[in-house]
């Protein structure tokens, strides 16, 4: 089955508002960012994202969170992104923070049909006991908080229920892949794109390089095409276009 779009603008053209994302990268690596740049086009509001971080102030997932395009975010890390700061601590924005392990796991869940799972990280804070804020008001006060979770003795140790994570629609960006919708990721690039393309009903990959079918051998396939559903492929210029989220240089 072929399933490569015409145009990234195509690709997301059915992602409505409200719509659940799930986003691949890390800081600047690896990010889908022609697909994000098609979808601030499209104008689709109210997302609801999930992603590790969420981009910085002109990059990224950050284009459209300063377009007050998206509700919500689950994510680990927060740190490079001014306007997200605001924007939660204004009751803007809802958050929910999650650590980075527990991140990918829940959403490697969600692609493999696992409802949920047990996990040492987090016991005996708020994030299994409740109450971290995760909206709040614009007098700064908590609007709504993060519920307390399940927990459990295994071998007499504590271990938290984390649920999985499925969104309507994944965003990834991969080096190579081919037609059918087998993926290759370049070194550190991979990050959460696997996974974030596991946990997607409808995902969407770009890709630097578009492979026929068969010239990728099954041994080098990071992420098998069962998981992707559309395909785009970048133009070179697009594929050479990754940003530096800390450029450091010599005085």
């Amino acid at each position: 089955m072929d399933k490569t779009a015409a145009s990234a603008e195509q690709a997301v053209a059915d992602i409505t508002d409200g719509a659940s994302l799930a986003v691949g990268g890390f800081g600047l690596c690896g990010i889908p960012a022609v697909l994000i740049s098609a979808l601030y086009v499209q104008g689709a509001t109210g997302l609801r994202v999930v992603s590790n971080n969420c981009g910085t102030d002109e990059h990224g997932l950050g284009v459209l969170l300063g377009a007050g395009r998206i509700a919500r975010v689950t994510g680990s890390y927060v740190g490079e992104n001014k306007e997200f700061a605001r924007q939660y601590l204004s009751g803007e924005l809802e958050v929910e923070l999650v650590p980075q392990g527990t991140l990918a796991e829940r959403l490697r869940a969600g692609g493999h049909g696992i409802p949920a799972f047990y996990t040492p990280a987090g016991v005996g804070t708020p994030l299994a006991d409740g109450g971290i804020p995760w909206r709040h008001t614009a007098g700064g006060g908590v609007a709504v908080a993060s519920p307390a979770k399940e927990t459990r003795l295994f071998d007499e140790r504590p271990f938290v229920l984390e649920e999985a994570i499925t969104c309507d629609y994944a965003l990834v960006r991969a080096a190579r892949g081919d037609r059918h919708g087998n993926l290759v990721f370049d070194k550190s690039a991979r990050n959460f794109n696997p996974l974030a393309a596991m946990a997607g009903r409808i995902t969407i990959a770009e890709v630097e390089e578009l492979v026929e079918p068969g010239a990728l051998a099954p041994d080098d396939i990071h992420l098998p095409g069962v998981f992707v559903q559309r395909v785009v492929e970048l133009t070179a210029r697009q594929a050479a276009d990754k940003q530096i989220e800390k450029r450091t240089v010599r005085a």
